[in-house]
C-alpha cells in the first residue's frame, strides 16, 4: 500500500518501465479485450449519464485514471497510473463501483481484513493484471 493520500488504500503495483510505455500497454490490453473497456455512459444522482473517460482531470493532475468494466458483473474498476521514478511506473487498483450510477464505490484494501479484500485483488490480477505483465514482460524481452 501507499501513504495516506487520496488512496491511501489502493493496492499498488510496480512496473520498470516509464509511464507513457506501461500506459500504451495498458491501452493495448483494452483494445484487445474490449469487453474490459468501459464504453457505456455511467449515471449521476441528478439523472445525468456521461462518458468516465480515462486520463488526467488535467496538466497538474499526478494520477492518469484508467477504467475497466466486467460487464458479467456489472462492476466499474478505478485504476490509476503515476511515474515512481524516470524508467519505472505505479500502478494501482483504487476501486469498483457497483454499477453504472457512480456513488456506489467500493474500496480495495477498505476493509482491516485482508481476507474480504483478497476476493476483488486475486479477480483483478487474473483478470486484468495478468495481462499488463505479460505485455511487459514481452516488450522488456525485446
Amino acid at each position: 500500500m501507499i501513504a495516506p493520500g487520496s488512496y491511501a488504500r489502493a493496492e499498488t503495483y510496480v512496473f520498470d518501465i516509464p509511464e507513457d510505455s506501461l500506459l500504451t500497454l495498458i491501452y493495448e490490453v483494452k483494445r484487445e479485450n474490449p469487453e474490459l473497456d468501459l464504453t457505456k455512459k455511467v449515471n449521476i444522482a441528478n439523472g445525468q449519464s456521461f462518458d468516465l473517460k480515462d486520463g488526467r482531470r488535467d496538466e497538474n493532475d499526478y494520477w492518469h485514471s484508467v477504467y475497466f468494466y466486467y460487464p458479467d458483473k456489472n462492476e466499474i474498476l478505478h485504476t490509476w497510473a503515476r511515474p515512481k521514478t524516470k524508467n519505472s511506473t505505479t500502478f494501482a487498483f483504487v476501486g469498483i463501483n457497483s454499477g453504472l450510477s457512480l456513488g456506489n464505490w467500493r474500496t480495495i484494501n477498505e476493509s482491516f481484513w485482508w481476507w474480504k479484500n483478497t476476493p476483488d485483488k486475486k479477480e483483478f490480477e487474473e483478470r486484468i493484471l495478468k495481462k499488463i505483465k505479460e505485455k511487459t514482460k514481452a516488450q522488456q524481452s525485446l
